[in-house]
């Protein structure tokens, strides 16, 4: 499933916080006390000390927003988008074709073998653009309940393993060189 907003905070909702922090520097430039902007503004008074800090050090432009958090990914917005052509033809169009399952050891496989290129951050990059981890659907039309119901009565009780740890003797307990 995809969300169109990657996760995180979108630039409106970026927009609004960033409205919060220059109203707290218009009362810095008041004279108002931290606790007192911090009840006004309904922020924690330890973010109201951050940004008081922040202000005297560098102004105004030292709370802007700096934009979406992290770094930039290798993969700019137009490969971006060549490899969510690529996931949504699904992982037999592409060599996997024992399951319909994309991990992202196989995405991280997809790249690589594509691009030519090793991304570290699959499973960010995949969020960031609006994948998110799936449970399948329905259960598999493989899927016996009968042999499933066998051994959890007979097989599970017999390998289950207690609910308490056996006592460590104290020859176990003494430190080893």
């Amino acid at each position: 499933m995809r969300y169109p907003d990657g996760g995180g905070l979108n630039a409106e909702q970026r927009k609004r916080r960033e409205e919060v922090r220059m109203r707290a520097v218009d009362l810095f430039e008041e004279g108002a006390k931290v606790p007192c902007i911090s009840r006004e503004l309904r922020v924690s008074e330890e973010s109201g000390h951050q940004w008081r800090r922040a202000w005297k050090v560098g102004g105004r432009e030292a709370l802007r927003s700096k934009g979406a958090p992290g770094y930039d990914c290798r993969l700019g917005p137009h490969l971006q988008a060549i490899l969510a052509a690529w996931l949504d033809e699904g992982p037999a169009a592409h060599g996997w074709t024992d399951d319909q399952v994309w991990t992202a050891s196989r995405v991280r496989t997809l790249i690589g073998r594509k691009f030519h290129n090793s991304v570290s951050g699959v499973t960010q990059l995949l969020h960031r653009m609006g994948y998110s981890v799936q449970m399948p659907a329905r259960p598999a039309a493989e899927r016996d309940e009968e042999a499933i119901t066998a051994w959890r009565e007979a097989t599970w009780p017999e390998v289950k393993p207690s609910g308490r740890r056996p006592a460590r003797s104290s020859a176990s307990r003494t430190k080893r060189a």
